[in-house]
């Protein structure tokens, strides 16, 4: 397989930053209300117009894009990525609050569109459920850090049971001794027989009920402070209960990937449907925890008072400060996950997971571990989600069941397509481009079709269905690698024409820094013998 011939793209760097100049020049006009005004009527109107708004909006990200795909000078690409995402986006979201809860919103699906990448992208495991971890994220912080962990109290104060400092210390025992005995058979060597693994469910069981005494004992003896958590636990415990989320997350994806991950294709696909539905059910069900349909509401975040200090000084109001925070903090969080999915994507793990993708037989053949490898990726997919499902709620302050139906888990996978699955700027531009569609073009096309007085069938904002449909055929039938495609799958669904990548002046082209990447094999050695990866000490 010959390498395509490639012309070094002249340097860009003058327009580069023409353009973001004057796409951020719009991009705060259009949203200050007091420049806006100072403007003639003409440009008043077209620049207050909420469609030429978003459209400014996705022209001034799209400098995001340009920074990275053009060919420009190093220092350009940074400011303009400096620039954009810490100066006039928070600037812009100073003025309208709409642009901070979307720009929030991309980075959460950009972080939920990476998660899915490594599950379905790289390991080729077609999971229909993931919102199931999402769900799981939100409702950890949701429960504790709202009154519902008051009313849960409440209950365990009122029907005991008996249950006290006695029951707390027997759980301990035996959650020990069960946890003990897991470690112990699990290291025993030689064939595994039927009583090892009978004895290995018997303490996987007693695991279970120690820890459901303890935390049934640990409710009851706080029951009485009750009226102390009517708005929940202090806010101080959510870095913590971040990490918990994480963590939760990750132990659902491996509860869930254990009974299915040796089923593989469209039987998998319906498995992961089905659990991801459960999870959903269980939520709307278990209403002592979830309040069911009602929901859970007011939900807190984080206490960041210098931060505040920080957006009052800027001029920020107080209902803004959480908003500049979770920002900033979901920033942070893909700036991790896009280093670890880096990290992960060149390590051994990536290549294990990329060598079941296409040929589960022969990986296995090769000394894959095929249901260790596959929980790796459902666990690390899945911990991704719950720290974004946290972040969503701190964020919309409400959750309830319906927020985790299965188009959502649609939706994330149609962002992995559209970007190109395997591809990680690709799946953060899908995200970005479903996003924007979903919730500021297609809304304000809505607006517009309801001022020509147009029948409520054609209304655009109510068949967005039938929009990403048609978008999505169209990706399969005329670009099936994605918008930004990796140079892997590029090649592998070109294979056997004269050119087997896509033409470079193509916005899917793969940008210098691909262009001359090693294309890995699955079954090729990692370049350094001692290099240390993400699955492997």
């Amino acid at each position: 397989m010959s390498a395509p011939t490639s012309v070094r793209p002249p340097d860009r760097t003058a327009l580069l930053l023409t353009i973001a100049a004057v796409t951020s020049l719009l991009m705060l006009v259009s949203q200050h209300s007091e420049w806006l005004a100072a403007l003639p009527a003409g440009l008043q109107n077209i620049l207050g117009n909420s469609l030429v708004r978003s459209l400014v909006l996705t022209l001034f990200l799209a400098n995001l894009l340009f920074a990275y795909r053009w060919r420009a000078q190093t220092w350009a690409k940074l400011l303009i990525g400096t620039v954009c995402l810490l100066l006039i986006l928070p600037w812009a979201g100073r003025d309208n609050s709409a642009v901070f809860d979307l720009a929030i919103q991309i980075g959460i699906f950009a972080a939920l569109s990476l998660g899915l990448n490594i599950v379905v992208g790289l390991a080729g495991l077609l999971d229909l459920g993931y919102i199931a971890f999402f769900a799981v994220g939100a409702y950890v912080w949701s429960i504790v850090g709202s009154g519902q962990l008051s009313k849960i109290l409440t209950y365990y104060g009122a029907n005991s049971g008996g249950a006290g400092t006695g029951s707390l210390l027997l759980g301990l025992l035996i959650t020990l001794a069960t946890a003990a005995s897991l470690l112990w058979i699990r290291r025993q060597k030689g064939a595994r027989t039927r009583l090892a693994s009978f004895s290995f469910a018997l303490a996987a069981f007693g695991l279970v009920a120690g820890l459901v005494l303890v935390a049934r004992s640990i409710m009851v003896l706080a029951a009485p402070q009750a009226a102390a958590l009517s708005s929940g636990i202090n806010g101080n415990f959510f870095w913590l209960f971040l990490a918990l989320a994480v963590l939760a997350a990750a132990i659902v994806g491996i509860l869930i990937g254990l009974p299915v991950l040796r089923l593989k294709g469209d039987y998998l696909a319906i498995i992961t449907l089905g659990l991801g539905e459960v999870i959903r059910v269980l939520a709307n069900n278990l209403t002592l925890y979830t309040n069911g349909s009602q929901g859970i509401t007011p939900i807190g975040s984080a206490p960041v008072p210098w931060l505040d200090a920080i957006a009052a000084q800027l001029g920020f109001s107080e209902d803004q400060y959480n908003l500049l925070f979770l920002y900033l903090l979901v920033l942070v969080l893909i700036g991790i996950i896009i280093m670890v999915n880096i990290r992960l994507d060149r390590s051994r793990i990536g290549r294990a997971w990329i060598a079941i993708r296409e040929d589960e037989v022969a990986a296995q053949a090769m000394g894959v571990p095929l249901v260790r490898t596959k929980l790796i990726a459902f666990a690390t997919g899945a911990s991704f989600a719950g720290a974004m499902g946290m972040i969503f709620a701190a964020k919309q302050t409400f959750v309830s069941p319906e927020s985790f139906i299965l188009n959502e888990s649609i939706g994330v996978l149609s962002m992995v397509i559209l970007g190109g699955m395997g591809s990680i700027p690709g799946v953060i531009l899908g995200a970005a481009v479903v996003t924007i569609l979903k919730l500021s073009v297609l809304p304000s096309l809505g607006e517009i079709t309801a001022t020509l007085n147009l029948p409520q069938q054609v209304n655009p904002n109510q068949l967005q269905r039938l929009i990403f449909g048609t978008i999505l055929v169209l990706m399969m039938l005329f670009r099936p690698e994605g918008l930004l495609p990796s140079r892997r799958q590029a090649m592998v669904l070109h294979e056997g024409e004269e050119d087997n990548a896509p033409s470079a002046s193509s916005i899917g082209a793969d940008s210098e820094r691909d262009a001359t990447a090693e294309p890995y094999s699955a079954g090729e050695a990692t370049r350094k013998d001692d290099e240390r990866t993400g699955g492997e000490r």
